[in-house]
């Protein structure tokens, strides 16, 4: 990996997070794949277009992406060793020619200039320690009056699956402080659109809109399934090592057990369906 900055982001997803995300990619993507159609759709990726997938993870956008500038490129880009390492191995399995993956920091990863048409990220771009960085950077990368699409978390209000994380929390005994929005790097690190516009803007972009857009994903087949998957996710770790540092050496159970509670009201027939709310961003290189 080139030069690296964002240290922090780098350790969690290329540590337990990312194992976690690369392991259980499927499952992931059945949480988020409702917003590909949405961003595809505002990315208007063309047979020829040169597409960069930003925060690609294990690679499903960049995928689709490749799949539709069928005689142009995609590039995915992310921090995460081990969901690169997956994103790799599905696009061979896909027999995709025209896809690439590289490991790096997007605040500083010598991208070349002027080298794509679109730039895209499925949830990819909240995690930047400098933001106005990150998106100048990609700016740079774009042709000029090249486009970005992205989606990223809304307020926590408009995401159920926030709410089943505050509510299992308020349930463990002396229940650790739930986290909300944060202008820090994080799931909501870009909820509010006047940050996003100012964000975009400094960076070099203009027309930057938002639009309020949101999907149904499946966290797993029943209660129990979804709590255990999402007991290993970042918050639910976290709630354990809250539980553990206070001297609770049965945290694991205790949020299991509180997560299950809290997510029985969200089990329909196909599974544990929940809503995540998101802005649908979009904007032009200048």
């Amino acid at each position: 990996m080139h030069e690296l900055v964002n240290t922090a982001q780098s350790q969690a997803w290329n540590g337990d997070e990312g194992r976690h995300w690369s392991d259980h990619h499927d499952r992931w993507n059945a949480v988020n794949e409702g917003f590909d159609e949405p961003l595809l759709a505002a990315a208007g990726i063309g047979p020829e277009d040169r597409v960069l997938d930003v925060g690609c993870g294990t690679g499903q956008t960049t995928r689709l992406a490749a799949r539709t500038a069928a005689r142009g490129s995609a590039l995915g880009l992310d921090l995460s060793g081990p969901m690169l390492d997956r994103a790799r191995g599905l696009a061979a399995e896909e027999g995709l020619g025209n896809i690439g993956f590289e490991q790096g920091d997007a605040q500083v990863h010598p991208l070349p200039g002027a080298a794509f048409d679109v730039a895209l990220s499925r949830f990819g771009i909240m995690f930047f320690a400098d933001p106005a960085a990150a998106f100048g950077n990609i700016a740079r990368a774009l042709r000029p009056g090249g486009r970005l699409a992205f989606v990223c978390v809304a307020d926590p209000a408009r995401c159920e699956w926030a709410q089943v994380y505050g509510a299992a929390s308020a349930a463990l005994p002396s229940p650790p402080q739930a986290s909300g929005a944060s202008a820090g790097p994080g799931m909501f690190s870009l909820a509010d659109p006047v940050v996003v516009r100012e964000v975009l803007t400094k960076a070099g972009f203009d027309g930057v809109r938002t639009e309020a857009v949101d999907a149904l994903g499946n966290f797993g087949r029943d209660a129990d399934a979804a709590a255990e998957h999402l007991l290993g996710s970042g918050p639910g770790r976290h709630l354990v090592e809250l539980l553990g540092s206070a001297g609770d050496g049965d945290g694991a159970s205790r949020v299991r057990a509180a997560l299950s509670a809290a997510l029985t009201p969200y089990e329909q027939e196909p599974g544990v369906l929940m809503r995540t709310g998101a802005w649908l961003v979009t904007a032009v290189r200048r």
